[in-house]
């Protein structure tokens, strides 16, 4: 059975991939265990264009099904920012609390009610083939006045769930994975993976 390729290297995501496409039949191997140490550079606009970037670039390498996403936190009164731009929004190299500290201070002074967010992910499934798969979710939400808890990676700690009251880095991955825009894309995977490999 052939694998599908996790391309990506935050060990974060590795995580949820695994615990969210376990149940797919295939197995999941990533670029570190394939022993690839190319960077596809993510020049794109869009989720769809990174995504697609990411995908295209290691199943023509690895010749492997690869599964790549790009996903970001688009927050309403930054006009969407830092959307696909999240991962450098504090720099290059900047730490996931040099990207939380950077997000609150530029939304200082804003009140709780304009503090409306919506974590945003496509996951791009490509074969060495050229043939291409998209799936899309999204998770809204508020950003927190302080980051909050301790799971999670990215701007986890300051998306604020109304409905459930905790931050997304306070639920557990198991609790994470039913809600996230992470699980709802992948969600999809399984229907565009029968229609990659028809």
């Amino acid at each position: 059975m052939s694998s599908i390729l996790l391309a990506s290297t935050n060990v974060g995501k590795i995580r949820e991939f695994r615990s969210l496409l376990g149940g797919l039949g295939y197995p999941l191997v990533t670029l570190v265990e394939q022993g690839i140490t190319k960077v596809a550079t993510e020049t794109g606009n869009s989720y769809e264009e990174n995504a697609k970037i990411k995908a295209t670039t290691y199943a023509e390498l690895s010749h492997l099904i690869t599964l790549a996403d790009d996903s970001g936190l688009e927050v309403d009164a930054l006009g969407g920012e830092p959307g696909a731009y999240s991962a450098r929004f504090a720099g290059e190299g900047a730490t996931d609390a040099d990207k939380v500290r950077t997000l609150l201070a530029r939304l200082d002074g804003i009140p709780w009610k304009k503090r409306t967010a919506c974590f945003k992910c496509v996951i791009a499934l490509a074969t060495a083939e050229g043939r291409l798969e998209l799936c899309r979710g999204e998770c809204r939400g508020m950003i927190a006045f302080k980051a909050r808890g301790e799971s999670g990676f990215g701007y986890d700690p300051i998306f604020y769930l109304p409905e459930i009251g905790k931050a997304m880095s306070e639920l557990s991955l198991e609790a994470k994975n039913e809600i996230s825009h992470r699980a709802q894309a992948s969600r999809k995977v399984h229907e565009a993976l029968k229609r990659l490999c028809s």
